[in-house]
């Protein structure tokens, strides 16, 4: 299934579905203060909150799912926009991490090229597909540490857990040329042969 995590792979993608749209915005999205008269608006839903390193247990495909989903609106500052103000053209993702257990370490942040374009006031239109862990991220520090050959311990933290904000933040610009960006901060839980994905 595209957009989700597979133990196999050792991967974690989250399906992104661009809305746009004219309306409330919502309280997660950190809104950009750009001069610009359309404002970019990144939100996000969650499906899976904690990830199982060792899979799923047998009868389970929740680690199959899709991790979340990541909105995107074009929305006008003031009133309509027409002409060049009306579209956005996103161009690229940075995601990046934060502990929240204590510890420091976490994967390197990196950042991918996307082309989505953005009309302010029209209906939805297609996403991407948002890769959230690099492939080989899930084979190092600090999820290495988790695994029982390697201890099954954090070192930074003596738990048998990791928790960690993935932090994904959205970059492009009008038409017209002024640049727009949000972000958005998403929760999760990292274990080994802790019940499943859940």
């Amino acid at each position: 299934m595209i957009g989700s995590y597979r133990m196999k792979r050792t991967w974690i993608r989250i399906a992104a579905a661009a809305v746009v749209a004219i309306g409330s915005l919502s309280c997660s999205s950190e809104l950009s203060n750009s001069a610009s008269p359309v404002e970019l608006v990144v939100t996000s839903t969650q499906n899976l909150f904690t990830i199982d390193l060792a899979g799923d247990p047998v009868g389970s495909t929740r680690c199959q799912e899709d991790f979340g989903t990541i909105n995107l609106q074009a929305i006008a500052k003031n009133g309509t926009v027409t002409g060049d103000f009306a579209q956005v053209r996103i161009t690229r993702y940075r995601v990046s991490y934060q502990r929240t257990d204590g510890g420091t370490l976490v994967p390197a942040p990196f950042v991918r090229s996307i082309d989505t374009l953005l009309q302010v006031g029209s209906g939805a239109t297609a996403g991407s597909n948002f890769l959230i862990f690099e492939q080989e991220a899930l084979s190092q520090a600090p999820f290495a540490a988790l695994f029982p050959n390697n201890g099954g311990r954090d070192p930074q933290t003596g738990r048998s857990q990791i928790k960690m904000d993935v932090i994904t933040e959205v970059f492009g610009h009008t038409l017209a040329g002024d640049n727009v960006y949000d972000a958005t901060r998403q929760p999760v839980t990292f274990c080994y042969a802790c019940g499943g994905c859940s």
